[in-house]
């Protein structure tokens, strides 16, 4: 697992000129309000919390995005980066992480700014401000390694499109990022990072690369939720840059709840990816640790893989499958995670469907409702599948390759999970208090 390879770089805390010069990131009727939160080592605290002052007066860190990082080509080494992403809980002092866990040669991120999307590449006037690391306007990560930034003083709200805007300098062989954003970035040559028009932005793209995280300090009475799972988390089918994906559906419904403490979500997908082998991705039981465990304020993991293990026709059994959803169960009960798992929809009609495959999924997904293992069951195979061949997705939620949900199929799914459960949900070694 190169557990080395993703030991976390600590970065210092915010300097005072920095906290003298940022201000509050000011709210559009297209963005809201925006801001960053304070660096802590990783390697010094608890796996999914960060110990600050702020923990004392009843704050804490808590992810509000995430996207899980592999291994992409060769970047240019002179380069500005324009990621928009969309945050889920709202806080202040906001934070970002930046991934060069798959890069071979140091990456130097030599200006970083957050800033508030009006349109396309454009921003809200006045509301880009520059990020620093250890006080310092660049830093430097060696291959295999990560850095989170200073805090960015101010608000941003829930449900924002914040827009993280890189130049990278000295980028050498395979870059780490997100292929499949759903999601138009944008990209120019030089340094653009700190520009609030889009003029010189010209290059669209649909990765993110290098920003892993973002994080915000809230209450210590809110967490949020990590989505483990393949394509069909990641967004495939689902409508470019209007953030259709399940576990979108799943934030709007979260921020809406008046009675849930849940109100994060991050979305840690990747297209074609499985439990038990590398490929698409390393497999889920590699990537647990840096992609879900080492985010903050994490209460649940909702676990949703395993397709593409099934379908692959690698030998893969019944047995295989309940091993390795053990293991990552196992694994987040340790960490004080709840896990909440989620069915195998129906594939029929796609080319590697037969019936020994389904036969496999069958067999899992009586083990996901009636084992116990899981903390709590959402069965988004019942949701999707049709009534008239529940081997089949239903025609009206199929994206077109009888394995994708579409938008429609997408908002089923979010709707399915029980948000009652979501904000009660306890691991199953960890008792009530009051039992």
């Amino acid at each position: 697992m190169r557990a080395a390879r993703y030991r976390r770089r600590a970065v210092g805390v915010v300097s005072a000129l920095v906290l003298a010069v940022c201000g509050p990131l000011a709210a559009s009727s297209a963005a809201q309000a925006q801001s960053p939160a304070r660096a802590q080592p990783l390697s010094q605290v608890p796996t999914g919390t960060v110990a600050t002052p702020a923990a004392a007066k009843g704050k804490h860190s808590v992810v509000t995005w995430g996207a899980s990082a592999d291994r992409q080509g060769a970047g240019p080494a002179d380069r500005s980066y324009r990621l928009i992403v969309r945050t889920s809980v709202g806080g202040t002092n906001m934070r970002i992480r930046l991934s060069n866990v798959f890069g071979d040669h140091p990456v130097t991120f030599a200006r970083a700014y957050a800033g508030l999307q009006k349109q396309g590449a454009e921003l809200v006037p006045g509301s880009n401000h520059a990020l620093s690391f250890g006080g310092a306007a660049s830093v430097t990560v060696p291959a295999g390694e990560t850095v989170l930034s200073d805090p960015l003083p101010g608000k941003l709200a829930a449900q924002s499109n914040l827009v993280i805007s890189l130049y990278v300098t000295g980028a050498q062989g395979p870059t780490t990022g997100h292929g499949m954003a759903m999601q138009t970035n944008y990209a120019t040559a030089g340094n653009h990072a700190a520009e609030e028009g889009a003029a010189n932005w010209t290059d669209p793209m649909g990765s993110w690369y290098w920003l892993d995280a973002v994080d915000v300090e809230t209450s210590t009475a809110v967490s949020s939720v990590v989505t483990l799972g393949d394509s069909i988390t990641d967004g495939w089918a689902s409508t470019t840059d209007e953030n259709r994906r399940w576990p979108d559906y799943l934030s709007r419904r979260l921020q809406a709840a008046s009675g849930s403490t849940v109100k994060g979500v991050a979305n840690e997908g990747i297209s074609g990816n499985k439990v038990l082998a590398d490929g698409a991705g390393e497999a889920a039981l590699n990537r647990l640790q840096r992609d879900v465990l080492s985010q903050p304020g994490v209460s649940t993991v909702f676990l949703f893989e395993g397709v593409n293990d099934i379908k692959a026709h690698s030998g893969v059994t019944v047995d295989d499958m309940i091993a390795g959803y053990q293991q990552i169960i196992d694994r987040a009960h340790a960490a004080g995670k709840c896990v909440v798992g989620a069915t195998v929809m129906p594939f029929k009609g796609w080319y590697e469907y037969d019936a020994a495959s389904e036969a496999v999924r069958q067999g899992v997904n009586d083990w996901i409702r009636n084992s116990g293992a899981l903390d709590a069951v959402t069965d988004f195979d019942k949701i999707t599948r049709s009534p008239y061949d529940p081997q089949l997705i239903l025609p009206f939620f199929d994206g077109g390759d009888h394995l994708h949900p579409n938008d429609k199929g997408m908002q089923a799914m979010a709707d399915a999970v029980d948000l009652g459960r979501l904000a009660s949900c306890r691991p199953l070694s960890q008792p009530a208090a009051n039992g």
